[in-house]
């Protein structure tokens, strides 16, 4: 059928075609852009249709507009300008279509049981009298009750990926968008599309101002400046500052805007009057954290916050010094600190270091105290020997690390408890806090925290509520990892402070002092270039593999996980080797690596389901990290398990972390990512038996000292770095991490002071 008031792309009359979609040869979630094999009404056979779609399944009736084209590759394809999925009104598209996974509690079996029972009406039965679904043989009300909440959430989404479509976006997201809103997903994009920028992961400004336009909202509103600059912020916080100055904030978001100047200071006093912001001098001793300073602040510039990271800030001021000033729960006279020494050292036949011994009697001296070190300097033999004598005065003791990973090391090292500090916390669904606070103290004499320098200025504070004022706190951590992935920089700002008793340990113990990972670790972090001339054949823990072009690297990597590190060091490469990249993006980021290794590692095969999702596949006995808090679920950014089980037909796929299992809705498989690689920084509160580093130019923004440090002392028994030396020396050169906006030493001076 042909409109010939309308053109296709050709110069042709543009056709209007209708049919089912019987294969999905390709869709990409991210632009909508799809290949599929439909049935049209009145051709014989199916024809290759390229177009967009937000989303597409097999069995959905779409009507399509554009024209023919005949492809060198792949011959005839109708390239469709205009293509909308509707319900199917044929019984065997709306069969295909129940069949083909989209509502979960239906897949084929059922799909014609219900196409048999209720004919063309089965739809409205669903929507509309879901109650007679129970007159199918095999459904219940449980499976009643799933069919219909999966129905309404996919019309829900449906509306609104055809909402946000028709204003100019992909959807990518759709999901949790309407997860995050309900049913009131459009009204709430209607009223303020930039809410899109703050409440949804991967939808950024860019995306939410978008869509503003679309819907009437002009470029130099009011509105549109205070959005940007609370947005400018936002993406300052991930990069780690917990403020900026004001100047270097209105030039950064006029040329993000291109709004006007007066627009944007009359925006930012709105928002300094209704609180979301606020101002504060700068530091005058300096701030940032890594090395003083703030990029573009002029001298008497004060500092632009969000609200949540300046009341952080001030919070961990006033609690540690309250926590610092109470009295001590166990104190111990000096005279006796040699007796105690001698006694511990007994009990763990250990002999402490010079060092290590300082560090012990401060923990009996000062109620705050701060240990810090690089690998092989006895941190963990030092914590093992703290808890002993606390325990022997029958202080009641919590270990806690910011990660799983970190908390069950913690424990295996120390033979107590160790929790995460969200699950110690104790997370409260119900009012999105945590159970744990001034209120409602931890019931603890003492708290020793691991892997300090991963904690961020919302974590710590969070932390430093929930903590009793008698209690004793000990902080352990490597200053000169890199920091916290979460805004501040609170071991350092702590240490730089000047106001808390620390303690530096720095002899490296002759057990340690052999392993080449140690050696080199600390060579990197003195500004050092590593040995780099070990071979395989000739045993060690530390090799380089030379590559000079990415794609070579990528491979080699592959090669040494499935080849030659299994059989000639015992690894398994599912279980105990990772994968360290600095990026996510380029040859050998994590994305393109975790794709290959896959492959290599666990390719397709019988008894492994395996489902798609956004253009990634998940199948059984992938290994898989979650990306964000999950307080529902208890699972938490950083955890890392194994997929089980994956049932396409329910879409639901089952994770083991540790010694649980976890169940996760097909749509929500974007909280996970595949891990059989992944970037440095989430590596942080882990170790493996064994990790590959790919250190190339390619990810030279990334090759910073801290970076490189940090990979290698990831790695417990083996540290194979891929890629060239040019690499690494730049590594080793770039000891000037990114300067940090925060003003927590300046702060903790002050409360400490007055």
């Amino acid at each position: 059928m042909t409109n010939p008031g309308q053109l296709g792309a050709s110069g042709s009359a543009a056709e209007h075609l209708e049919g089912l979609v019987e294969t999905v040869t390709f869709h990409s979630e991210e632009t909508g852009f799809c290949v599929l094999k439909v049935k049209f009404r009145g051709l014989r056979t199916p024809a290759a249709v390229v177009g967009k779609l937000p989303q597409v399944h097999v069995g959905e009736w779409i009507k399509a507009e554009g024209h023919w084209v005949m492809d060198r590759q792949h011959g005839r394809q109708f390239q469709a300008d205009q293509l909308v999925a509707v319900v199917p009104d044929t019984l065997d598209g709306i069969e295909k279509f129940l069949g083909s996974g989209l509502i979960k509690g239906i897949g084929p079996v059922y799909a014609k049981k219900l196409v048999e029972a209720f004919g063309k009406d089965v739809l409205e039965v669903i929507e509309k009298r879901s109650a007679e679904l129970e007159k199918v043989e095999g459904i219940g009300p449980q499976r009643r009750a799933k069919i219909k909440a999966s129905w309404s959430a996919q019309k829900a989404v449906r509306e609104i990926m055809s909402f946000l479509m028709a204003n100019g976006v992909s959807t990518a997201k759709a999901f949790r968008i309407y997860k995050m809103y309900g049913e009131k997903a459009i009204d709430t994009v209607r009223m303020d599309p930039y809410c899109l920028a703050r409440d949804i992961r991967g939808i950024g400004f860019k995306t939410a101002d978008e869509i503003a336009m679309r819907l009437g909202v002009e470029k130099g509103s009011v509105l549109r400046a205070r959005a940007g600059l609370s947005y400018a912020l936002l993406e300052l916080s991930s990069q780690g500052h917990c403020a900026y100055p004001r100047e270097a904030l209105l030039g950064r978001a006029q040329t993000m805007l291109d709004i006007k100047r007066k627009t944007l200071e009359e925006a930012l006093r709105v928002e300094l009057q209704d609180g979301t912001l606020r101002v504060a001098p700068a530091p005058t001793t300096g701030g940032g954290g890594e090395d003083g300073g703030a990029p573009g602040a002029a001298e008497g510039d004060p500092w632009v916050y969000l609200a949540p990271l300046d009341t952080a800030e001030r919070e961990v001021a006033v609690r540690l010094l309250d926590l610092a000033a109470a009295p001590h729960p166990c104190p111990m006279p000096p005279e006796k600190y040699e007796a105690a020494l001698e006694w511990v050292g007994t009990k763990l036949n250990i002999e402490l270091a010079t060092g290590q011994k300082a560090a012990f009697c401060g923990v009996f001296r000062h109620k705050v105290v701060i240990i810090t070190g690089g690998p092989g300097v006895g941190k963990t033999t030092l914590v093992q020997a703290i808890v002993r004598a606390l325990a022997a005065k029958r202080m009641r003791i919590a270990l806690a690390a910011p990660t799983g990973r970190a908390a069950k090391r913690m424990a295996e090292l120390s033979g107590r408890e160790a929790k995460t500090i969200h699950r110690m916390l104790e997370f409260d669904p119900g009012t999105g806090g945590f159970r744990r606070k001034e209120r409602n103290p931890l019931e603890i004499d003492a708290l020793i925290v691991d892997e300090t320098s991963m904690l961020d200025v919302q974590l710590m504070a969070q932390l430093l509520r929930a903590i009793p004022k008698g209690a004793l706190l000990v902080l352990v951590g490597d200053v000169d990892q890199l920091p916290s992935v979460g805004p501040g920089c609170v071991l350092r700002d702590l240490i730089e402070s000047d106001t808390l008793p620390v303690y530096r340990l720095t002899e490296v113990f002759r057990q340690a002092a052999g392993s080449l990972i140690v050696r080199n670790a600390h060579a990197v972090n003195e500004g050092l270039m590593p040995e780099l001339g070990a071979r395989f054949e000739t045993g060690g823990d530390f090799f380089f593999v030379n590559a000079e072009d990415p794609v070579r690297t990528a491979d080699l990597v592959r090669r040494l996980l499935q080849e030659a590190i299994p059989r000639r060091f015992g690894f398994d490469p599912l279980r105990d080797i990772q994968v360290l990249t600095p990026m996510q993006k380029g040859d050998i980021g994590a994305r393109s690596l975790n794709v290959t290794l896959q492959a290599a590692l666990n390719p397709p095969g019988p008894g492994k389901a395996q489902v798609e999702h956004w253009g990634w596949t998940y199948r059984t006995g992938d290994r898989v990290m979650q990306m964000e808090n999950n307080y529902d679920k208890d699972v938490f950014n950083g955890d890392v398990g194994r997929i089980v089980k994956v049932d396409a037909a329910e879409g639901e796929v089952l994770v083991r972390y540790d010694d649980r299992d976890v169940s996760y809705d097909v749509n929500e498989l974007d909280e996970v990512s595949l891990a059989y690689a992944v970037t440095v920084h989430k590596s942080q509160g882990s170790e493996y038996p064994c990790v590959v580093v790919p250190v190339h130019t390619q990810h030279y923004v990334m090759l910073q000292r801290n970076l490189l440090y940090t990979a290698i002392t990831r790695g417990k028994k083996l540290v194979v770095l891929v890629g060239t030396k040019k690499a690494v020396a730049l590594c080793v050169r770039n000891g000037e991490a990114q300067r940090r906006c925060t003003s927590l030493a300046q702060r903790l001076r002050e409360a400490f002071r007055n």
